[in-house]
């Protein structure tokens, strides 16, 4: 009785200490099981590598629907803090400007389209070229987003406000 109590209390601590009891199984186990098996219950994810550096960039949108910026550098994986300012004086429900970075390849002309249909979510259509961007805004007002710059490469940014698009460009570049 004595054996059988200090087995019983000693199973108990061990399964509550995070133990492991190893059994023999004849089944063939699955690969999403192996995986499981493979992982500790209370894994932790990979942290996400830390940015290489802090970039901060600032942008201006006006009632004449330009930036005055055709181009933004900074280098690949920092993190980028960007404030677009509204320096016009119209509202956004006729001159709202965004910052919208599309994945590198977007065309621009196709984002732009389904854009104009997505006036619920601000100019932002679902899908997952849009790397980063700002919320719309009007005149006076501005917005600030931080995000961590993409692979080297040259990234379009636009403003999704329908038609803006053909003034409202530049170069994100990566490098």
């Amino acid at each position: 009785m004595k054996k059988l109590m200090i087995a019983a209390v000693t199973g108990l601590v061990l399964s509550s200490c995070g133990g492991e009891k190893k059994t023999e199984s004849t089944e063939q186990s699955t690969p999403a099981a192996q995986q499981e098996a493979t992982q500790p219950e209370n894994a932790v994810e990979e942290p996400v590598a830390a940015p290489t550096s802090q970039e901060t960039l600032s942008l201006e949108s006006n009632d004449q629907m330009r930036f005055n910026k055709e181009e933004l550098r900074v280098k690949a994986g920092s993190e980028v803090t960007l404030t677009l300012t509204h320096v016009g004086t119209m509202g956004k429900e006729v001159m709202g400007h965004n910052f919208v970075l599309l994945k590198e390849g977007t065309s621009v002309e196709t984002f732009a389209s389904q854009a104009a249909r997505s006036k619920d979510t601000g100019y932002i259509p679902s899908g997952d070229v849009v790397l980063a961007h700002t919320k719309l805004i009007g005149g006076g007002e501005s917005d600030t987003i931080t995000f961590i710059a993409p692979a080297k490469g040259t990234y379009d940014f636009i403003c999704s406000f329908p038609g803006h698009y053909g003034l409202m460009k530049g170069k994100f570049i990566v490098e």
